[in-house]
């Protein structure tokens, strides 16, 4: 698959464009960069405006094979004179601000990441070299549909208002990267904990954060999103100090989970059915009705076939009571899991051991009742 450029290397490439056509007078069609990783990078430039104290332009987005929303967008960059010395770097339109700690930048900064704001720096500071330069330079980054384009990322969950963030580690973007969601874990993670709680929610989507706040009122944006990754979130989590996690999920999820599956992607493991009719075997249930479990496609389906044995509570309990106990085993026992189970069409399965104390955790957060 095709790899792609990140926002940060769009950025870098605009600023150095636009510093090389401020310092030397000449108009530049494409310019070069090298990324961290040593890939070079060849953007063409678009949207030059030449003012005699300015100059800006774009370079267009190419995410590669990534499905990410912002490939197709223009990253500009305006670089103008300053009266300090050395380059500043800013964030403009489109450009998110922090409101929260936690994160890459101190809150007040626009979300223009450590890296991309050294790529920033290198270009800039090589033609100001060139062009025997050595007064201030002020880069501004500005997205004209980052605006729009932000509502679709995490970035209102993460304390991130007005636009998108220019990222990237490497300067590479690569297709369907898990490591843009795992970073993403370990912010919301981190955020947490620095505002002062050792215990999380969390869930594999947000079917799971929407049931939770629709059940027990406990704020989506209180929870963290941990997708498929079940074990690195659980990593991620005792690294960080966290004492006590939940974990809300469907069935359909989680009974992996049961079977100590901590990447519950279908494309590392299905055996949905066959740990739900264990258990229901184990529980008492009759051979038959395992066995149409088994042959079940949807984990809905089998629950309803359940429902009928009469067993379902202590089936769905003792799923519970495994999903905790692999959790836990992950932790190497220094994180108290619980855990809730839902199904769309039945709602709440299950609740752990442990899970009532949730309920009173969750009361106090909200100050109000649950």
């Amino acid at each position: 698959m095709r790899q792609g450029f990140t926002t940060g290397s769009c950025a870098a490439a605009a600023a150095k464009a636009a510093a090389y056509m401020l310092l030397t007078g000449r108009e530049k069609s494409e310019i070069r960069i090298e990324t961290p990783k040593g890939i070079p990078y060849t953007a063409k430039l678009l949207d030059v405006v030449r003012k005699e104290t300015f100059v800006s332009c774009a370079v267009k987005k190419d995410g590669g094979d990534d499905p990410d929303i912002t490939t197709g967008t223009r990253i500009c960059a305006k670089v103008g004179f300053r009266t300090e010395p050395g380059i500043g770097i800013e964030g403009g339109q489109g450009v998110g601000r922090v409101t929260k700690p936690g994160l890459d930048q101190p809150v007040g900064n626009a979300a223009i990441n450590r890296v991309p704001r050294e790529m920033i720096t290198k270009e800039v500071a090589e033609v100001c070299r060139v062009a025997d330069y050595s007064g201030g330079l002020l880069v501004e980054i500005f997205v004209p549909e980052g605006e729009r384009l932000a509502a679709k990322t995490f970035n209102p969950r993460l304390g991130i208002e007005g636009g998108i963030s220019i990222l990237g580690t490497t300067g590479i973007v690569e297709p369907m990267s898990t490591q843009a969601v795992l970073d993403t874990i370990r912010i919301e993670l981190r955020q947490r904990r620095m505002q002062g709680f050792a215990y999380v929610a969390v869930s594999p989507g947000n079917y799971g954060l929407a049931f939770m706040k629709k059940a027990y009122g406990y704020d989506l944006d209180r929870s963290v999103k941990c997708s498929n990754f079940v074990g690195s979130t659980i990593d991620m989590a005792v690294e960080l100090g966290f004492q006590k996690l939940l974990i809300t999920g469907h069935i359909g999820k989680l009974i992996k989970v049961a079977g100590g599956i901590m990447n519950t992607h279908s494309a590392e493991a299905d055996c949905r059915m066959e740990l739900l009719a264990a258990l229901a075997l184990q529980a008492g249930v009759e051979a038959e009705k395992c066995r149409q479990i088994l042959a079940c496609v949807t984990t809905e389906e089998a629950v309803r076939i359940l429902s009928q044995s009469g067993k379902s509570s202590s089936v769905m309990a003792e799923a519970a009571a495994k999903i905790c106990g692999h959790m836990e085993k992950r932790a190497k026992g220094k994180l108290a899991v619980s855990c809730v189970l839902y199904t769309n069409e039945m709602g709440e399965l299950a609740r752990s051991k442990g899970a009532e104390e949730w309920f009173t955790l969750l009361e106090r957060e909200q100050a109000r009742s649950i």
